[in-house]
């Protein structure tokens, strides 16, 4: 499963870059272990074939080096040492440095600084004897110098590494949160989409309910008024509970296109559904009227959120204000996009839910603050001087696409 996983996140453009490196790096020992002493420095003088297993040991690894990087390192470490034993070549351990780029990229922390110690470990021993002990070539601290450079090359290569895995790390980070912070807006997105829908139905249906409670032995006909009226409310809210559902799940929308989708489902609701929502709220109780302004479109999004305004707002009248109340739906567009939108009650009914909310409570009026905040727009909400409650909501324009045509002008 590990070699799987590491296979899926290597990609077959660097494993050949490192079959290249592999093959470039054995053919350039293969050349070095067939050169002989004449520039005066010791040269390998034992059989071919033990030259080409040396060669072929130090380099041909290296086309492995991201699935295996440990062991790929301490067969390459060990081949550069007899090459450097041998005579074959005392090069700054070029495919060391490769093999430990890959360890510090790779490996924990602990495991990587545990690879280097022991790598410039032994490389310093063999570099250091083999060049003033076993065949000298030098003084002792010309054996040093070139030991530090290798020490050199190796800890830059390994240093490489490990900042290539903190960005890694850092990005993998990033798109994480990222992540996380785009399915908090989608939840937070579907809960305001839910509450809307339901508390909106569910509050005509209380309402009405609560009538049928209060007149089912003496008014028997307005009785059947309510439940029909909690029938046509509890269909309708189901309708919309399918289409956002349809909406949330990416279905295909029949309505746009001129076909029917597999589960019937509509557009979001927008400003031409306002005189529908109207009508539902009268059903409960709440004499209402409607009228809208309207100099240009509007994009689909911003209307949805004046649709989810405008029946919060409803909502929070026939809940909290009541059978009798008088209430007023003013939507104005402006000529650059703008939308207004205000809702006033006279708070003079009788409520079926005692209490008013306060403007800064309830999940209603926090969908709405969130829905205006994201279109950077402002919200007002409050008890008005002479009795009732207003809302007044202002959504700057948005963008040009997605546009929806609203009505010029109409009263309810």
């Amino acid at each position: 499963m590990d070699m799987a996983r590491r296979r899926l996140a290597t990609g077959p453009h660097l494993l050949a870059l490192d079959v290249c490196a592999a093959a470039v790096v054995t053919a350039g020992y293969v050349a070095l272990a067939d050169q002989d002493g004449s520039d005066g420095l010791p040269g390998f003088s034992g059989p071919w074939w033990l030259g080409l297993l040396v060669a072929v040991c130090v380099g041909a690894p290296l086309a492995v080096r991201r699935l295996w990087p440990v062991p790929v390192l301490a067969v390459v470490l060990g081949a550069s040492a007899a090459a450097t034993l041998l005579d074959i070549t005392r090069d700054p351990y070029v495919s060391t440095a490769l093999a430990v780029y890959v360890v510090a990229l790779a490996e924990p922390v602990r495991r990587a600084s545990v690879a280097l110690a022991l790598t410039l470990v032994v490389a310093a021993a063999v570099v250091i004897a083999g060049e003033a002990a076993v065949t000298p070539s030098g003084p002792w601290p010309e054996a040093v110098g070139t030991a530090m450079f290798v020490w050199l090359l190796v800890g830059a290569a390994w240093s490489a590494g490990r900042v290539v895995r903190g960005r890694r790390a850092r990005a993998a980070r990033t798109v994480r949160r990222l992540a996380q912070e785009a399915l908090s807006e989608e939840r937070l997105r579907i809960a305001r989409e839910l509450h809307d829908i339901v508390s909106h139905s569910l509050s005509v249906i209380v309402v009405k309910a609560s009538v049928a409670d209060h007149v089912a032995e003496e008014r028997p006909e307005e009785t059947r008024d309510a439940i029909r009226a909690i029938e046509r409310t509890g269909r309708e809210a189901l309708t919309e509970m399918r289409r956002a559902l349809g909406v949330l799940r990416g279905e295909h929308d029949g309505r746009r296109t001129g076909e029917p989708g597999p589960t019937g489902t509509a557009p979001p609701p927008g400003l031409d559904d306002l005189p529908a929502l109207v009508r539902r709220t009268e059903r409960a109780g709440v004499r209402t009227a409607l009228r809208t302004r309207s100099a240009v479109g509007v994009p689909a999004g911003t209307a949805l959120a004046v649709y989810r305004i405008v029946q919060e707002a409803l909502t929070n009248v026939v809940k909290h204000a009541g059978d009798g109340t008088s209430c007023r739906v003013t939507v104005t567009v402006g000529s650059r996009g703008d939308v207004s939108v205000e809702v006033v009650d006279d708070g003079a009914g009788h409520p079926a839910v005692s209490g008013r909310a306060e403007p800064g409570g309830g999940h209603g009026l926090v969908g709405m603050r969130e829905r205006v905040t994201l279109y950077g727009g402002t919200l007002a909400a409050g008890p008005r001087p002479g009795g009732g409650f207003a809302v007044s909501a202002r959504l700057p324009s948005g963008p040009a696409h997605g546009r929806v045509a609203g009505r010029k002008e109409s009263a309810v």
